[in-house]
């Protein structure tokens, strides 16, 4: 994980005897050992919290899937199988409505009430 040589081990404990001393090193040391098994239960508290919520999000999927077919076989072929054409359909859809307003524009332009 850290990719500690052989030297840099020796390295740190020289340093950590020296900064320490040698009656304090083995509370130290118990110290560490102790705060790194906490914090390895707390992360795998954490990785088993995540991994059950994926399985739950898993199986929510799975059932709107196998309740989804029955529906969207009818309407398949209306949804744009890509962003471009779903754009597409928007403009032509967008001029579409402004022919529209065009058109009834010139109909209550043209009535004969004026």
């Amino acid at each position: 994980m850290f990719n500690i040589g052989p030297w840099e081990l020796g390295l740190i404990l020289l340093v950590a005897l020296i900064v320490v001393g040698p009656g304090k090193l083995p509370e130290v040391a118990k110290a560490i050992g102790r705060g790194i098994n906490e914090f390895k239960k707390v992360t795998n508290g954490y990785k088993k919290e995540f991994q059950e919520a994926m399985q739950d999000l898993e199986k929510q999927a799975s059932l709107e899937n196998k309740a989804e077919p029955a529906r969207t076989s009818a309407g398949e072929a209306d949804q744009p199988q890509s962003v471009e054409e779903a754009a597409e359909r928007f403009d032509n859809d967008l001029a579409g409505q402004n022919q529209q307003d065009t058109v009834a524009a010139e109909r209550t332009d043209s009535s004969p009430g004026q």
